[in-house]
């Protein structure tokens, strides 16, 4: 590193907020000697070390790629303002966690992008970086870009920003793509011919090889490859959770992070159906590790990192098969240790009442639960398949246990939504209220408190609701003045997500590549860090629609016709836009679809051999 600019640090790490954020030697921190490596990778979450170090998948790929004895992954966090600034005045590059090796320096730079109001923090990181920000204008000495996770199933935004995407499960196309970018690398191949042979690897996306074009309504029109690039591309799936990597030693933050704790994902993918629910949807078909696999791996993640808390994660824990006995098994290695067990994302339909027993013996933590709807109608439109009657067994058994405090999750401007879905939700919570006074004193825990938050909803790619409006600003603010006076009651604290923000989170969701200019445009004009309130400038957003030519209802608030091209359909989910159809018509009618672990619903999994073990499974096959 040059001596000049790390005295400039310096400096700097003395006058930001929270200097631990960039001053990494964390405890299990792996450190290769950087010049050793044939191939270097930064792993950039576009937020802050705090949140970057609760993110599973970082971990997961960061310990993936360091395995290799070619490969080195360091990692890099977008910086907080403050720091972003002094950088950028006393002349000091982005650089890396491990080794404070400017990023620009890396063979490959990758982002995870879980939220699409994080867009604009990944070109303040390639501008901090000093790389520039469209593919078209990197030279073959610049890193490649690279992007995966949950957003990229809508690749087209960013597509001017990003060289090439990971399309799905992450595990092993990750180091395909590393070790394609070592062998270009040593035959000296120009970074055309790199991008080129990217696109060869199954379930990674090159925009700069598809040609957009649109309709004079600004639909899209085609959408065509060159040069023998793929169409579409069919996202990666790893079949056997217990055959990959997972991390046992991974870096232990010094500073307090979002989630500070173990995370056990107990299985991958969801057989619900929920038709709003993107990740439902994109991370099929359902894989379970197996319980001996999940014991190791706590055992030895506690042994590593000395965490006291153990979080079982997945889109549905209650469905975990083993669920009752993993609980059981965890409390009884653990106890004497007073680690604690927490069971996030539970449907009121599963809740455990052994498991939840057995959690409280050494913490008790608030219940979360997601009813989603207000009357039986709508969670039927959106195929929630839980009733009144599950949330009021699982909150009793809950308040029986000890528990007082109830977290539930609604969301508002659902398609077919009305005032009685409303006022439903206020009737759910009084419910709630009525079933805590019902349990003895003797054995509910004091304090009644029961949060009921209210989301927006946002029409996401991939799922049934693709091609729904979602409400205007003026609606939004509405319903939400009404759930204020509904949930007026006492033990009752209402909290609600600002409609300006999934406003943007529905522009960009569903955005072509004409997008891009927008993102590009809010943050030339000074935003980043859209998701924190106290830097969100929804007029900067609004200006930047504008001078791109764009209007935001064009993609939030407008009805899709089936016929229409959307932009993601370059990517192949897995669902097909069949099913989807056929999901979108049944929920007009409030009609439910099976749980798909009861029965094969067609999804379109069962066209890939060995992509859906229940399929298979069901055929004998």
């Amino acid at each position: 590193m040059e001596a000049a600019w790390n005295r400039k640090l310096e400096k700097l790490l003395d006058e930001v907020e929270k200097p631990a954020r960039y001053t990494g030697g964390e405890i299990n921190t792996d450190l290769k000697p950087f010049s050793e490596a044939e191939i270097t990778f930064a792993f950039c979450f576009p937020d802050t070390y705090e949140i970057a170090m609760s993110h599973l998948g970082m971990k997961i790929l960061y310990h993936i790629l360091n395995q290799l004895p070619w490969a080195l992954c360091e990692r890099v966090c977008t910086p907080w303002p403050d720091m972003a600034d002094g950088m950028r005045r006393e002349g000091v590059p982005l650089f890396s966690l491990e080794s404070r090796t400017p990023v620009k320096e890396f063979d490959i730079v990758g982002f995870t992008l879980m939220y699409e109001m994080s867009y604009t923090n990944i070109l303040e990181t390639l501008d901090l970086a000093g790389i520039p920000l469209c593919g078209k204008d990197r030279a073959d000495s610049d890193p490649i870009v690279v992007a995966g996770g949950p957003c990229a199933y809508n690749p087209e935004p960013l597509a001017d920003f990003i060289d090439a995407y990971m399309i799905g499960d992450g595990e092993e196309v990750i180091a395909e793509l590393c070790d394609t970018v070592r062998a270009c690398k040593k035959n000296g191949m120009k970074r055309s011919d790199i991008l080129s042979a990217l696109s060869r690897i199954p379930g990674v996306y090159v925009p700069s090889l598809y040609d957009v074009t649109y309709h004079d309504d600004g639909t899209v029109s085609a959408i065509t490859p060159c040069g023998g690039a793929p169409f579409p591309v069919r996202r990666r799936i790893v079949p056997d959770l217990n055959s990959q990597e997972y991390p046992t030693r991974f870096p232990v933050p010094y500073t307090e992070a979002v989630f500070d704790r173990i995370t056990l994902e107990i299985m991958r993918g969801c057989t619900r159906g929920c038709r709003f629910c993107q990740a439902g949807m994109i991370y099929r078909p359902v894989r379970e590790r197996s319980l001996e696999k999940l014991l190791s791996i706590a055992e030895e993640s506690e042994k590593n990192t000395g965490y006291e808390e153990i979080s079982l994660s997945s889109l549905s824990s209650g469905d975990y098969t083993c669920l009752a006995q993993l609980v059981t098994a965890l409390m009884e290695r653990f106890r004497e240790k007073r680690v604690s067990i927490s069971l996030p994302s539970m449907r009121i339909d599963n809740i455990v009442k052994q498991s939840m027993e057995e959690i409280q013996k050494v913490k008790k933590s608030g219940l979360t639960l997601a009813p989603e709807a207000g009357t039986q109608r709508l969670r039927d439109v959106i195929n929630k398949g839980v009733t009144e009657e599950d949330l009021t067994r699982s909150v009793t058994d809950a308040f029986s246990c000890g528990w007082s405090s109830v977290k539930l999750y609604f969301m508002t401007g659902l398609p077919t939504e009305t005032d009685e879905d409303l006022e439903g939700i206020g009737k759910l919570a009084q419910n709630v209220i009525g079933a805590y006074f019902g349990v003895p004193k003797e054995k509910r825990g004091k304090g009644l408190r029961i949060t009921c938050s209210a989301s927006v909803f946002v029409p996401k790619p991939f799922t049934p609701f693709q091609w729904a409006a979602q409400d205007t600003l003026e609606v939004i603010r509405e319903k939400q003045e009404k759930l204020r006076h509904i949930l007026g009651m006492k033990f009752v604290h209402f909290n609600w997500h600002e409609g300006e923000l999934s406003l943007l989170e529905a522009c960009i969701s569903r955005g072509d590549r004409r997008i891009g200019a927008v993102i590009r445009t809010a943050w030339e004009n000074g935003c980043r860090f859209d998701s924190w309130n106290e830097h969100f400038r929804f007029d900067v957003w609004m200006n930047a629609f504008s001078a791109c030519g764009l209007s935001p209802a064009f993609y939030a608030n407008r009805e899709r016709s089936y016929e229409e091209l959307n932009p993601w359909e370059v990517i192949d989910a897995g669902v097909t836009k069949d099913y989807l159809i056929r999901e979108n018509e049944k929920a007009k009618a409030a009609n439910t679809t099976k749980d798909c672990r009861k029965g094969c619903n067609g999804c379109g999994l069962q066209r890939w051999k060995g992509a859906c073990p229940q399929y298979e499974n069901a055929r004998g096959v």
